[in-house]
């Protein structure tokens, strides 16, 4: 019997993704105004990219409760399964902690792995646990190899836009002014489970320069683990325009694992990012 495999929709992963990976995707609530939404069910990213797009305040982001996992590992641990839970980053949420307490409650038949991170990091690395778990691996092995696998995940992204990190307090709205008129976009990473700025770069065509060199200088992709490029927004030009260049990086292959960056890091990025995640090789 495999092992069970269960993440948030912290990962991006969608719904229907989800079904065709064989793992389970707990989605997340966020609220724009007094409006709550599951995330990545009751609006599609796109959808949520429009009123994003549209909304004088940011929407706001709720863990998942303790109540909601034991639901969850309940249902899917009832045929006498063992599970693993991948977790968005206790770095950016307490979803870790939640889920934890959850676990303790099914005498070791949920393992519960703090992925340090989020967005397609996460994606790939639930990915990974996917297909061990299809190859037979036990819960504790699967938790083994994920430990060593976190280690190589990286992922770079580029901003094109200040705004939405303005809007939520980020940045002042003065920085956000200068760099609007220079065109400067921040060029982001995850380190330690938390977002790390790793510089700044004028315009976005130095910006898929700067991923391009920061995924060179790491080593290169393993095209033999999973991978992916996600986007924001609602327009596509940016994610076109680098792939144009970049598709090399992956292997040269036009079935390209593509996904939206969800609303949990959408809200801050704003329309117009670009994110690829990978295993160092």
């Amino acid at each position: 019997m495999c092992v069970k495999i269960i993440t948030d929709s912290g990962s991006d992963i969608s719904q229907e993704y989800a079904k065709q990976l064989g793992v389970r995707v707990i989605p997340l609530v966020f609220r724009f105004g007094d409006q709550e939404f599951k995330d990545g069910v009751d609006l599609s990213n796109y959808e949520f990219y429009q009123k994003l797009e549209n909304c004088e305040e940011l929407p706001k982001t709720s863990q998942i409760s303790p109540y909601k996992y034991s639901e969850v590992f309940k249902e899917e641990t009832a045929d006498g399964s063992e599970a693993v839970y991948l977790s968005i980053s206790s770095g950016v949420s307490g979803c870790f902690q939640s889920a934890t307490l959850a676990a303790s409650e099914f005498e070791g038949k949920v393992k519960v792995f703090d992925s340090k991170h989020f967005c397609i990091s996460l994606r790939i690395l639930t990915e990974y646990a996917a297909r061990l778990s299809k190859e037979g691996k036990t819960a504790e092995e699967i938790m083994s190899m994920l430990i060593e696998a976190q280690k190589k995940v990286r992922i770079i992204a580029i901003f094109a836009t200040l705004e939405n990190l303005k809007k939520g307090g980020r940045i002042s709205s003065a920085a956000a002014f200068v760099g609007g008129m220079l065109s400067i976009k921040p060029v982001i990473t995850i380190t330690d489970g938390a977002v790390d700025v790793l510089g700044k770069v004028k315009g976005m065509k130095n910006g898929f320069k700067a991923m391009r060199e920061y995924i060179e200088n790491e080593g290169g992709i393993d095209l033999n683990m999973p991978f992916s490029v996600a986007y924001s927004g609602t327009d596509d030009s940016n994610i076109n325009a680098f792939m144009e260049g970049n598709r090399n990086l992956f292997g040269g292959t036009e079935d390209l694992p593509l996904s939206y960056v969800g609303a949990t890091v959408g809200t801050y990025a704003g329309p117009g990012a670009i994110a690829a995640a990978y295993f160092v090789k």
